[in-house]
């Protein structure tokens, strides 16, 4: 079996990001920041094929994927852990192939989501009121980003969605062409705009994030020792 992969979104970025990052590389996993280093990428301006290609030359042969994203659903609240098992990215025009072989069925690898959707509930850690401490299953919706997505835009996505965020659909496709079994863990920073009570403001969202940070790094450190074994 090859190495693990775990990539962090923008959800390892800021106060707790370096904790995060931390708690996924000791355990053995080959870490990488999806969204760059020193400097920040915004989301549209990813280069998924050269940072899942770095994975591969790393001798990573399945990725976890962490992703910030927009609950749809107001049953899916801030600082829930979700599992998508399908996605929409109707707008996302990434392939690594300049032949037939794009005409491929992407989706995130089942038999893998499933093994990470088992250890992560084997550990005992709380989850949002009595559920699970990852939610299994869940529709992704990938926006075209950077900016976040008007009410009407949000009333029409929820209709078919349970997520929404701007990266991981175009890396699971590209994940699938190099070869890579790839799964998401979606951490919720934020009501989608127009589900809250209240309107999505940017410093709510930073401020949801910085909290779930820690309880992301609290669960990567019971979880990946399992996973990279």
């Amino acid at each position: 079996m090859g190495r693990l992969g775990v990539i962090l979104g923008s959800n390892a970025i800021g106060p707790g990001g370096d904790e995060v990052a931390a708690a996924a590389g000791s355990a053995g996993a080959v870490v990488l920041r999806r969204h760059g280093g020193d400097s920040y990428v915004l989301p549209h301006l990813i280069d998924h094929e050269a940072n899942l290609r770095s994975l591969a030359a790393a001798g990573c042969d399945r990725v976890l994927a962490l992703g910030s994203v927009g609950s749809l659903r107001p049953e899916i609240e801030v600082g829930a852990l979700v599992c998508p098992d399908d996605f929409i990215a109707l707008q996302t025009l990434v392939t690594t192939f300049g032949d037939a072989r794009a005409h491929a069925m992407p989706g995130f690898d089942r038999e893998w989501r499933g093994e990470v959707v088992a250890a992560w509930n084997a550990t005992g850690l709380p989850g949002e009121g009595d559920a699970s401490p990852l939610r299994d299953g869940g529709v992704y919706w990938q926006t075209s980003g950077p900016r976040f997505e008007t009410p009407a835009e949000i009333r029409l996505i929820a209709a078919h969605a349970d997520l929404v965020g701007m990266t991981l659909a175009a890396e699971c496709v590209v994940a699938g062409e190099l070869g890579l079994r790839h799964a998401a863990v979606c951490v919720v920073d934020n009501m989608a705009n127009g589900v809250g009570a209240r309107p999505l403001t940017a410093e709510e969202l930073e401020r949801d994030r910085e909290a779930n940070a820690a309880r992301l790094r609290e669960a990567l450190a019971a979880v990946l020792p399992e996973l990279v074994a």
